[in-house]
């Protein structure tokens, strides 16, 4: 099952955003993150339930991934999976769908 990954404009904005937070400690680490990010994004493509079903919401198709301490959301879609969320692991991720 190899489907498309697509990410949502507020995905890559948060993406960005801790990118350039950790970047402000270290910039070896900052690109460590990232390329482990796009990594684990990638593998959806594979594998789109590989990640676990979101608590909180319940559904089958809504799973997330975890990858060092951030939290990256998505859909499983018929031919795509779409990454809605990246966020720190102890935030919630409140309704993704929206």
């Amino acid at each position: 099952m190899d489907l498309e990954v697509k990410w949502s404009p507020e995905a890559k904005e948060d993406l960005e955003s801790i990118a350039e937070y950790i970047a402000r400690d270290s910039e070896f680490y900052a690109r460590s993150v990232v390329t482990e990010i796009l990594s684990a994004s990638r593998h959806g493509s594979e594998f789109p339930f590989i990640g676990r079903v979101v608590p909180i919401i319940g559904d089958e198709c809504i799973r997330e991934r975890f990858i060092y301490s951030y939290r990256l959301g998505y859909p499983v879609e018929p031919r795509r999976i779409l990454i809605l969320a990246l966020i720190h692991g102890h935030r919630l991720l409140g309704n993704i769908l929206e």
